[in-house]
């Protein structure tokens, strides 16, 4: 976005780039931006997913980390590029919206709906169930009302509050990793336990690794990194977007490899017979195996508050974001009251209440096993869509096609994040099939009504 544009936006009128007023209030820059991709991420998540993870791939969930954090990297590569042609807040819904067509548009931001709207409730039910395992008596419900109220009251009061929520809770989650590198050295190295020194199995096991594992290992992990694109979500907060938003995708998406990588080689070096973890609590042996009784409980709690706060407050951020955005070009139902910002506090409050009370429900009534498939159909559907997107822009209709550099960013390099996401696309069971295009096939029917018949556009994007 260029100079004019930046002066225009800061008076608070239309950007020829956009097409919409500037109504909130830009205070980010590149660091609050990573941190708010590492929370959204979770840098202690392998509690969640390594004992899993590890089964699966025989001892070698580093490996399975890594090869997660280079098959995303292409889609991050992707989210970079939009970000910076179309700094807004609806992040793939404006980028498909404006790359591709409206109406598909419209569908990929129906589809982050069913992905990150059940998010806050999903985490917040991970949370009451770990905390079973210290206080079994403790009254789910009333924790899932708490960790809502809690987080709806931040995002309502504005981003700067927010901010500084996840700079407390990203502190808090390095200072436990930390201890628990220290305490997992000390227990391999010192004491001799687990390996008793290093070791590559957890890398490399020459005779199990194939193009099935490769491609096992990729489903498995890419999961785990879903939500760097919550970034994206931010541009319209945030000092410079066209500079910082791409940028800091991309960082927060290495950072958080390497932080699970780091983890998942001392908790296999500790405890390389992974053949007897528990699936579901099996990280936090390990911790209680290096740490003791006191580090085990630790990461339970701070597990407990950090996924059912600070990880579903990202989460609400960006998707009541995405609602803003959707409500602004009156595209869904209920689009006067979602497309509003609060006059105090510059915020999508309506949409942050809505998506609150909607996160009580879904923690209260819906499984566990019924919200990942959800989360899991909308996600990869979104990523493929905004890969495509690139090549559809770019190479296409920009025709930014005449050297090799074209070449691989606007078409090898998203047609490789297309094909790698569309592989984990195919393996889901045939029930999140079901729930996932019956859910498009409702959006399909919405998108069809508000545009006439598909032939009206937002008018923020008529001459764009």
């Amino acid at each position: 976005m260029g100079n004019e544009d930046n002066i225009l936006q800061k008076n608070g009128t239309s950007t020829p780039k956009t097409g919409y007023s500037q109504e909130l209030k830009r205070t980010l820059t590149m660091k609050d931006l990573v941190i708010f991709g590492l929370i959204t991420m979770l840098p202690i998540a392998p509690t969640q997913v390594y004992a899993g993870a590890s089964i699966a791939s025989f001892g070698m969930a580093p490996l399975v980390y890594l090869i997660g954090m280079i098959a995303m990297f292409f889609t991050a590569l992707s989210y970079s590029k939009m970000s910076q042609e179309f700094p807004i807040a609806g992040s793939a819904y404006s980028f498909v919206q404006r790359g591709m067509n409206p109406h598909i548009g419209f569908l990929t931001g129906w589809l982050i709906v069913l992905d990150y709207i059940i998010v806050p409730g999903l985490l917040v039910s991970f949370s009451t169930l770990w905390l079973s395992v210290v206080l079994p008596d403790f009254p789910s419900w009333l924790l899932i009302i708490v960790f809502v109220g809690l987080m709806t009251f931040v995002n309502v009061r504005g981003i700067e509050v927010g901010k500084r929520v996840n700079q407390f809770f990203l502190l808090g989650q390095l200072t436990l990793i930390l201890i628990f590198l220290i305490c997992a050295i000390k227990f391999v190295f010192i004491d001799g336990h687990g390996t008793g020194g290093f070791s590559l199995s957890p890398f490399w096991q020459s005779d199990k690794i194939d193009l099935k594992f490769i491609a096992n290992a990729a489903s498995i992990a890419m999961l785990g990194f879903i939500g760097f694109d919550a970034i994206s979500t931010l541009s319209e907060e945030t000092k410079d977007p066209t500079r910082t938003v791409g940028k800091s995708v991309v960082a927060s998406l290495v950072l958080i490899g390497l932080l699970f990588m780091g983890q998942g080689y001392m908790a296999s070096l500790a405890h390389p017979d992974y053949a007897n973890l528990d699936a579901d609590m099996g990280y936090f042996d390990i911790i209680r195996e290096v740490g003791g009784d006191g580090l085990y409980y630790t990461f339970i709690i701070a597990g407990v508050i950090c996924v059912g706060i600070s990880n579903a407050l990202t989460v609400q951020s960006a998707i009541s974001r995405v609602l803003f955005s959707m409500g602004r070009d009156k595209v869904i139902p209920f689009s006067g009251f979602l497309g509003k910002v609060h006059p105090k506090y510059k915020t999508p409050a309506n949409a942050s209440i809505f998506v609150g009370v909607l996160s009580v429900f879904v923690g209260l009534f819906i499984s566990l096993e019924t919200l990942t498939r959800l989360v899991n159909f909308g996600a990869m559907s979104t990523y493929m869509l905004l890969n495509l997107s690139v090549i559809t822009y770019f190479f296409f209709k920009k025709k930014q096609r005449s050297n090799f550099k074209h070449l691989i960013g606007y078409l090898l390099f998203p047609l490789i994040g297309f094909l790698v996401i569309g592989f984990i696309w195919t393996g889901f069971d045939t029930l999140t099939y079901v729930i996932g295009f019956s859910w498009l096939a409702i959006g399909l029917v919405i998108v069809a009504i508000k545009s006439k018949g598909f032939k009206e556009v937002p008018p923020a994007l008529k001459g764009v």
